[in-house]
C-alpha cells in the first residue's frame, strides 16, 4: 500500500511517500532560518512559509518515489493521502489539511488524519529504503513510548497500533521547550537543542547542581521550575552577556543531565510497574546525544529503541506510516478537522 503524507504542524514543511512501511521518499524543508532572529516559531510566519513551499515539497517526494513522471501518473499509483490533523499550530495545520484534500480529492484516492503524536510513538517501527546498509531492530508490541518534542513530553502505552494508554503528559513546559529557552537565556541561538547539546558535551554536568522534576505520585512531567533554575542561575552568576564558552559549556551540560536524569527515571520506573520489557523515545529530543547513552546506560534488563535521526525531528515519514496503518483497518475519512490540540487516543481494538 503506497500512502503519500504531508506534515506541516510547526515548523517544518515535508512530504513523503511509504510502501508497506518501508519509506520510498521523505522531504523536510526547514523553516529554522525565519524564525531563528526571534528564538522561537512565529505561527503566521510558519503557515505563510508552508503555503509557499507545499507544492514544491510534495513534487519533490512524488519525484523520489516514483521517478519525474506528470502529476496525475504519480498520484494514480498511491492507495491513499494522509496529513497531521493534530496536535499542532492551528494555521500551518490548516495548510497540509488543504493541500492534502485536494490531492485526495484530484486523485480519488482515501484520506485519513493522522495524530502526530502518536507518529512519533510508532517512528522506530517505521523501515527506511536504504540500499545496502544494515536494518535498524524495530520493536514489537506493546512497549513503552517516551514522547520528547517541543511541544509534548508524554509516556504512551502502546499495546498495539490504535490502542494507546496515556500515562503521563506535559503540565507546563515541555522538555524540548527548555532546552530552546536555555539556548536563548545563553545567547545561544535556535533552534536551541542540537545547540545545548553540542555544547554540554564541553562543559562539567556537576558543575551546577539544578532541581530534578521528578513529580512523585504522578507520571506527568513539569520543566517550568528547571527553566526558572536556569534563568536565576545566568542572572546570578553570569555577569552580563556575552557569556563565557566555560560558563555556557557548565550550564547547558548540567542542564541537560537535570532534564536527562527526569526523563529516565521517570521512564524506566513507569517501563517498571508496567512489567513491559520494550521503551521507545522518539520526538525531536530523542536525537540528544547524553539521552541516547544514559538511555542504553541506565535501562538494565529493558531493549531502547530509538528512531533514526531523521526521523526522531518532524517529518511526513511517520505520518504516512500511521496512514498507511489506518487505512488497512478501513479508517479513512470521518471527522477531518484540523486540532491544534489534539490528544492521543485509541482508535483500534
Amino acid at each position: 500500500m503506497k500512502v503519500l503524507a504531508i506534515e506541516t504542524s510547526c515548523d517544518e514543511t515535508s512530504a513523503a511517500v511509504i510502501d508497506r512501511g518501508r519509506v520510498l521518499s521523505n522531504i523536510v524543508s526547514s523553516q529554522a532560518d525565519l524564525h531563528e532572529v526571534f528564538f522561537g516559531v512565529v505561527p503566521e510566519l510558519a503557515s505563510r512559509a508552508h503555503m509557499e513551499r507545499v507544492r514544491a515539497v510534495v513534487g519533490r517526494a512524488l519525484k523520489d518515489a516514483f521517478g519525474p513522471l506528470p502529476w496525475r501518473e504519480a498520484l494514480s499509483k498511491l492507495d491513499g493521502v494522509a496529513f497531521t490533523q493534530g496536535p499542532g499550530l492551528a494555521g500551518a495545520l490548516l495548510v497540509g489539511k488543504v493541500a492534502a484534500q485536494t490531492l485526495a480529492w484530484s486523485a480519488r484516492k482515501p484520506l485519513v488524519g493522522v495524530n502526530h503524536l502518536e507518529a512519533h510513538a510508532l517512528a522506530a517501527g517505521v523501515e527506511l529504503s536504504s540500499s545496502g546498509s544494515k536494518a535498524l531492530a524495530r520493536p514489537a508490541y506493546p512497549y513503552l513510548a517516551l514522547i520528547v518534542s517541543g511541544g509534548h513530553t508524554e509516556l504512551v502505552h502502546v499495546r498495539a497500533v490504535g490502542s494507546y494508554r496515556v500515562l503521563g503528559r506535559t503540565r507546563d513546559d515541555a522538555a524540548g521547550e527548555v532546552f530552546d529557552k536555555t539556548a536563548k537565556l545563553l545567547r545561544l541561538g535556535y533552534p536551541g537543542g542540537p545547540i545545548v547539546d553540542r555544547l554540554a558535551r564541553k562543559g562539567d554536568p556537576a558543575a551546577v547542581r539544578f532541581p530534578r522534576p521528578l513529580l512523585p505520585g504522578t507520571w506527568d512531567f513539569s520543566f517550568s521550575g528547571l527553566k526558572t533554575a536556569v534563568l536565576y542561575h545566568v542572572r546570578d552568576s553570569g555577569g552580563a552577556p556575552p557569556y563565557s564558552e566555560r560558563f555556557c559549556a557548565d550550564v547547558c551540560a548540567s542542564f541537560q543531565e537535570a532534564v536527562v536524569d527526569t526523563l529516565t527515571a521517570k521512564t524506566l520506573a513507569a517501563a517498571e510497574r508496567l512489567k513491559v520489557r520494550r521503551v521507545v523515545v522518539g520526538g525531536g529530543v530523542a536525537a540528544n546525544g547524553r539521552l541516547r547513552s544514559a538511555f542504553m546506560e541506565r535501562a538494565k534488563g529493558l531493549r531502547v529503541f530509538f528512531p533514526p535521526m531523521s526521523l526522531c525531528t518532524d517529518n511526513a515519514a511517520m505520518i504516512a506510516f500511521v496512514g498507511e496503518q489506518r487505512l488497512r483497518r478501513g479508517k479513512s475519512g470521518g471527522r477531518l478537522a484540523v486540532d491544534p490540540s489534539m490528544p492521543v487516543r485509541s482508535w483500534h481494538r
